[in-house]
This record gives C-alpha cells, sequence and structure tokens, in this order.
C-alpha cells in the first residue's frame, strides 16, 4: 500500500527503494523501519513510501491518521495508483496464518491439513514471479517472531530448490518445510523464543520436535510418506550426527534434505535475539567449509550457483562498504568473483582476501539487500 511518512509506523517494511535527488537510495526496500527512517523520510520532504500491509511481526498494519494537507494530496494520488497484493504481502500473510495455526496446535488442536494448504497455497502459486529475490525473505524476519517467519521461509525456499532440481512434487517439499517444526508446539513455549542460547538440557528437549511433528503428520492420510520422512527426517546429517535417529547418507530421505540446507540457510541470515545475522554468500560460504559432509553437498551447490548467478557488470557492495562491478566468475569461486571498485577502480579477487565479501547485490537497477 502506499502511505505519507506521517503515516507510517515502527514495524513496517518498505517495499520498494525509497529514491533521493541524487538517484541513490534513501532507504532501500526490505527494510524494516524504525524512528530514525520515519524521521529521515518526512526531512527529505518524501511524499509517499509503498509499504506492506502486515508489520514485520506478521501483525496488520494500521496507518496513522493522515493529517488534512496530507490528505488532499493522497486524494490526489489514489486516482493514479492502485493496489496489487504484492510477494511480501503473501508471504507477511503466511507468517500470520502460520502463527495462528500454532497457536492452535499448541492448544492441542489436530492439524487440519486444508487449512495448512489453504495458507500454503497463495504463496507457492507466486513462486515464479520472484527469482533471486527469494534469497532476501530473511530481511523480512524480526528477532520476535523469527520462529513464524522461520517456518514459512524455510518452505518457500525448499519448494523452490526442488523446483530448480525439476521436481514435479516441488510444491509436497514446501509442504513438508513448512510443518517439520509443527512438533515444537509440545515443547514448552520458553524454548521458542528463548534471547539466549540453550542449556544442555534444553537443547534436548528441542531434539524431540521433529519425533512430535511425524506424530501430528503421521495420521493424515492426504500426507505421502516422503513429505513424513521429510518431516521426521530434516535435522539428520549424512555423517549420522543429527537427530532424532542419527541415521546416515542414503537413509535419509532427500526431501529432508532439501529441508535442512534451506533451514539452516535462513537461521544463519536472519536476525535472532541472540545472534546477529550474517550475508548470504557468508552462510553459503560456511556452509560449504564447515558443514562439509553432514548436509547433500549437490544441494548446496545448487543453492550456490542459483545465488550466484552473476552477469558480468553486475554492481555489488562488500562488507567493507565498498562499492564495485563484478568483471569475472571463477566457476571453482563463485561467491568470490572479480571485483572493480567503482571509486579508485582497482581490481580485487575476493578468493585472495577471506577477510571481504558480498554484502549486496544490484540487479536490473534494484538493489537487493542480503
Amino acid at each position: 500500500m502506499i502511505v505519507s511518512p506521517t503515516q507510517m509506523v515502527i514495524g513496517c517494511i518498505i517495499l520498494k527503494d525509497v529514491i533521493g535527488k541524487t538517484n541513490r537510495p534513501l532507504i532501500p526496500k526490505n527494510t524494516v523501519v524504525n524512528e530514525k527512517h520515519i524521521t529521515i523520510l518526512q526531512k527529505f520532504l518524501v511524499h509517499e513510501v509503498e509499504v506492506a500491509s502486515r508489520l514485520s511481526y506478521g501483525a496488520p498494519f494500521v496507518p496513522k491518521p493522515i493529517s488534512q494537507k496530507d490528505h488532499v494530496q493522497e486524494n490526489d494520488r489514489n486516482h493514479k495508483k492502485s493496489h496489487t497484493k504484492t510477494f511480501a504481502d503473501y508471504y507477511l500473510d503466511a507468517v500470520q496464518g502460520y502463527k495462528q495455526l500454532f497457536v492452535k496446535w499448541q492448544r492441542g488442536l489436530s492439524i487440519e491439513i486444508k487449512e495448512v494448504r489453504k495458507l500454503l497455497t497463495p504463496l507457492l502459486d507466486k513462486i515464479d514471479d520472484i527469482g533471486l529475490s527469494i534469497y532476501q525473505i530473511h530481511t523480512f524476519a524480526s528477532a520476535r517472531d523469527y520462529f513464524y517467519h522461520h517456518q514459512v521461509a524455510v518452505s518457500l525456499l525448499s519448494a523452490f530448490l526442488a523446483k530448480k532440481m525439476s521436481l514435479n512434487e516441488w510444491k509436497q517439499v514446501g509442504l513438508a518445510g513448512l510443518l517439520a517444526d509443527c512438533g515444537m508446539a509440545k515443547l514448552q513455549p520458553s524454548l521458542i523464543n528463548k534471547d539466549g542460547a540453550l542449556t544442555k538440557n534444553e537443547y534436548k528437549e528441542i531434539q524431540k520436535h521433529p519425533t512430535f511433528s511425524y506424530k501430528m503428520v503421521d495420521e493424515i492420510p492426504s500426507l505421502t510418506t516422503a513429505i513424513k520422512l521429510g518431516i521426521l527426517q530434516h535435522h539428520e546429517r549424512l555423517d549420522g550426527t543429527g537427530y532424532p535417529m542419527g541415521v546416515k547418507e542414503e537413509k535419509i530421505h532427500s526431501y529432508a534434505n532439501i529441508i535442512a540446507v534451506c533451514d539452516m540457510y535462513h537461521a544463519m541470515t536472519s536476525e535472532r535475539l541472540y545472534r546477529k545475522k550474517c550475508s548470504p554468500f557468508k552462510a553459503i560460504e560456511e556452509m560449504l567449509q564447515d558443514q562439509f559432509g553432514k548436509y547433500d553437498y549437490e544441494m548446496i551447490r545448487l543453492f550456490v550457483d542459483t545465488l550466484t548467478n552473476f552477469t558480468k557488470g553486475t554492481m555489488i557492495r562488500l562488507s567493507n562498504n565498498s562499492v564495485g562491478q563484478i568483471v569475472f566468475v571463477d566457476d571453482h569461486y563463485p561467491t568470490r568473483p572479480i571485483v572493480r571498485l567503482k571509486d579508485s577502480g582497482e581490481l580485487i579477487a575476493l578468493k585472495n582476501d577471506t577477510s571481504i565479501y558480498i554484502e549486496e547485490i544490484q540487479m536490473n537497477d534494484e538493489t537487493i539487500n542480503i
């Protein structure tokens, strides 16, 4: 929806770059608004901003009352523009819907699979419209409501990855991703959003949730065995170090391997109550290096290949805030191309300096914050 900065509240999500007079973004899209952002917009005399219909934590956005002066301008703009539902709207609707379902499960109600499908289908139907923007969905998540964002994001990423693998059942993989953590409803609520590291005993409790999830879906006849195994095994690891059963390699269903990669990726790139997020490129590198042997390597490589589908000339911002242009991508180091810095013209091979990594990329003249 289009609103005046005076109508915005903390937690609004900006859907399009707010461009200043220099044609550079004052505030990039997918920013979760705070008081400072609202002040900047007002000082720079920005008249309108496109924001999501829900706040970052899933609640509906109710604009503040508009002033009489702005009211005249708003009426004029509304004659020219009409609101169309964006991917962000569908995503935030799904997060809010999942939260409502999860509360029901916490109360002991059974999973109504028709409700789950009704929640997920509109979002999956938009999957072809978002492209690489799927890798920025972690920017929607707030630390407070991370858990609910996580389930929807893992579902979406899992379906996306399965579709890239040409699996006809890619929507089923997305459904398994959404329900993978439903068993958390059987645990103490304090464990879900704990603002610090888990104790050893708390971690043991958390490890029970895949079994609880499996029990919750096992009696649903419309769910395939593949979906149920994907849910049960999504925390298993190829080397046998996972849980709840510690199975290895070929005994782990491919759906579970897909969900595992997406689960780890979103967790690493999202803001948490007790841990800061990291760049998707940094997250992928760590998964390739530190988690080698635990995750399906080919699936991670597909993740990498999709995320790093650069073309020569792509503009990027590095972790040291330098801006540059990609001039060469080495297939062996896809996350670390050669970059020409915009200000100095200097060429930097990122593979030779591991202290610097890509923070964000720019595609089709739009900055994608990742």
